[in-house]
């Protein structure tokens, strides 16, 4: 049936029922529910197939709760719809209602239109929006899985991958030209094999949630790369289907387009995990367009500011935050929760700003309704479930924090290697408590140390090749005079600001990369990298690339480092083989008692003395593992951040060396400047 073919007849609603919530095919007819607790009418408006022009306005007369909701009979898949909402106009009540505003069901499946930003979508413009407002689709859609499942794979076996669906894949030269930057393109043959070529278990995509770019971005000519800015909560970016220039219609290709990406990557035994924004909408604040939640019911959808109820409470820094205390709204974030996991097959989420879904009247609260939800739903039992554990409200740092079974990033990891290997203020003792997994803060009853996912950079930052490479940002592109992102970094340019023609600072750029990947994915937790870390993506040293859809953020294949791919693979090959750091906690870490299963020593063989643990100026440690995770004798893991060379002594015995290179050590080795060596005992 074509779009225009699923124009509606004139029809009377029928009481229908107060689930489930937004358009749902039934038998005979449509089913609508939308949410508002203070509305004082709702109307259910028709539109043709294209969303162009409104042929019929319905009172949604039939009320359970704060539940609206009618029956269409006759009605199919393919009815454009939207609603209206009646009631006060009070700002200073929290209230702002316009029955001129025509808005999108939160629960649409399909979202019609191209948005434009257009005085008619703000409140203070008393003219009728519809001809340019964003509609909703009715969907019923079935998919051939062909037996496709979640993987499930064990969080100790996993290895994460964060990448962006469109700048993976946007240059790379062995991807189809025609799904370049899709869906389609991630799961293309090439780059399957670069994934399987490392030892990926698990794609991290960047928000892949349908969202808008912001008006200032707009203006400026630039957009929202990142995805951060969600408008439909149910349906994936129709920006990353191959099929998004073809003709009206093909976002049930695009749907369609996404679920064979993730079919394929599980057949090459690939989890996919989505980054989802259940803490702020693409509303922004008081001030900005109403699109959904705010001419719906702004006061019940959103976290009112504690001092003054006509703004709204901004702890995400995007101007509102979703009010993850009402029952409409953590229906709302389940039922997308549980759309994704069941209708697309996907594996994982990872929660954008976590501590806002676990903000109650009182702060944070780790046994919340939400953390109570996840915990008991039985579509969710299995998939990953990782924090963002930080917001930007009061008390809002919150890493260890998590209920059990929750994965967290740790910045804490990242900050501590970054400053210990790039010469800033630290210490051994710090970088000891990081790679066994930050137990001071992650060890809690019910949790492993899988919870901390190491990682030393992710999309936002600069690449791990910038970090090294740039000791400033570099962010004038993104239209904020370079004031925005982090100036903070603990980066390091090796003595030169950007690209350099000196070897002797590239070879030192080269080792410090190798040792902070050797790092991060042999350390006792979950390891994490950025797509083009390991093949050295530069993003000129912007390190807040939100808005930069172009080559500063796609992956640039063309100079990809073979010889550092090659290295990352061999580092996660030895971590599957090997394991040097179990999957449980050590009991004992700085102390050396004779009993400890790891043991932490200086370059002569001695055990640290307590001074020793807080001395910034030594940048040179021994660890000796007794009891890895897998392999059959001991391993070493020998640390020189130094910039000159260390000599270190080693146990009795001969000594395999797995990394930097492959050789058979005893007595004594010599570690040169920013190098990490990986030994194993020989057996005797």
């Amino acid at each position: 049936m074509s779009h225009r073919e699923a124009e509606i007849a004139p029809a009377v609603l029928g009481p229908g029922q107060p689930w489930p919530m937004g358009a749902s095919v039934q038998p005979g007819g449509v089913n609508f529910a939308v949410f508002s607790a203070h509305a004082e009418a709702v109307d259910l408006c028709l539109f043709d197939g294209l969303g162009a022009h409104e042929l019929q306005r319905l009172p949604l007369t039939r009320r359970s709760g704060d539940i609206w909701h009618g029956f269409l009979p006759g009605a199919t898949a393919g009815a454009v719809y939207g609603f209206r909402a009646h009631g006060p106009w009070a700002p200073a009540e929290g209230h702002r209602f316009s029955p001129n505003k025509l808005l999108l069901d939160p629960w649409a499946r399909e979202i019609v239109g191209q948005f434009e930003w257009r005085r008619e979508h703000f409140a203070d413009d008393p003219a009728d929006n519809a001809a340019h407002a964003l509609k909703a689709r009715v969907v019923d859609d079935d998919f051939d899985w062909q037996g496709d499942q979640p993987l499930h794979r064990s969080i100790d076996n996993s290895v994460l991958y964060e990448l962006h669906v469109r700048g993976f894949t946007m240059l790379h030269p062995d991807v189809p030209e025609a799904i370049r930057g899709t869906y389609a393109g991630l799961a293309s043959d090439a780059s399957i094999a670069h994934l399987q070529r490392l030892g990926i278990t698990a794609v991290s995509l960047l928000p892949v949630h349908q969202h808008l770019d912001e008006q200032r971005l707009a203006a400026l000519g630039l957009n929202n790369y990142w995805g951060y800015n969600t408008v439909g909560f149910f349906c994936p970016e129709p920006r990353y289907g191959s099929a998004r220039q073809a003709s009206r219609g093909s976002a049930r290709a695009v749907r369609d387009e996404f679920r064979r990406m993730v079919q394929k990557l599980h057949t090459a035994g690939i989890e996919v995990i989505l980054d989802v924004v259940f803490n702020h909408s693409a509303e922004s604040d008081a001030h900005g367009p109403t699109l959904s939640w705010r001419g719906l019911d702004n006061r019940a959808w959103y976290r009112a500011s504690p001092h003054d109820r006509s703004a709204l409470e901004n702890i995400t820094g995007c101007g509102n935050t979703l009010d993850i205390r009402q029952p409409a709204m953590l229906q709302m974030v389940m039922d997308s929760l549980r759309h994704w996991a069941t209708d697309y097959h996907v594996d994982g989420f990872r929660f954008d700003l976590g501590p806002v879904l676990g903000r109650g009247d009182h702060g944070f609260d780790n046994r919340a309704a939400f953390f109570q939800a996840a915990a008991q739903d039985p579509v969710l039992a299995g998939t990953k479930l990782i924090a963002e554990p930080w917001d930007l409200g009061h008390g809002g740092y919150r890493l260890g924090d998590f209920p059990p079974g929750w994965l967290e990033w740790n910045d804490r990891f990242r900050d501590t290697l970054r400053a210990f290997w790039l010469g800033h203020a630290s210490h051994r003792g710090a970088l000891a408590n990081v790679l066994t997994a930050s137990a001071e803060r992650l060890r809690k009853p019910g949790r492993s140390p899988a919870a901390s996912v190491n990682f030393v950079a992710a999309h936002d930052g600069f690449t791990l090749r910038d970090l090294v490479s740039y000791s400033r940002r570099h962010n004038q592109a993104n239209g904020e005079h370079n004031h925005d992102g982090h100036a903070h970094n603990l980066a390091a340019n090796c003595g030169h600001e950007g690209p350099c023609a000196d070897p002797t600072v590239n070879q030192r750029r080269a080792d410090l990369q190798r040792a902070l990947l050797s790092c991060t994915l042999l350390a006792q937790g979950t390891p994490m990298f950025a797509a083009g870390d390991e093949l050295g993506h530069s993003q000129g040293g912007n390190n807040n690339a939100y808005c930069q859809d172009n080559r500063t953020s796609w992956i640039d294949w063309a100079h990809a480092d073979e010889a550092l791919i090659d290295f990352t693979a061999r580092v996660l090959s030895l971590r599957r083989e090997l394991r040097p750091l179990r999957s449980g906690w050590y009991d004992a870490r700085k102390p050396d008692d004779g009993a400890a299963q790891i043991h932490w020593r200086q370059p002569d063989g001695s055990a640290l003395s307590a001074s020793d643990w807080n001395d910034s100026h030594q940048r040179a440690l021994a660890v000796c593992i007794e009891s890895p995770g897998r392999a059959a004798q001991a391993l070493m893991l020998l640390i020189n951040a130094a910039p000159n060379a260390v000599a270190f002594a080693l146990p009795a015995g001969r000594w395999r060396q797995h990394l930097p290179q492959d050789a058979t050590v005893s007595g004594h080795t010599l570690l040169g400047a920013r190098e990490f060596v990986l030994l194993q005992a020989e057996a005797p």
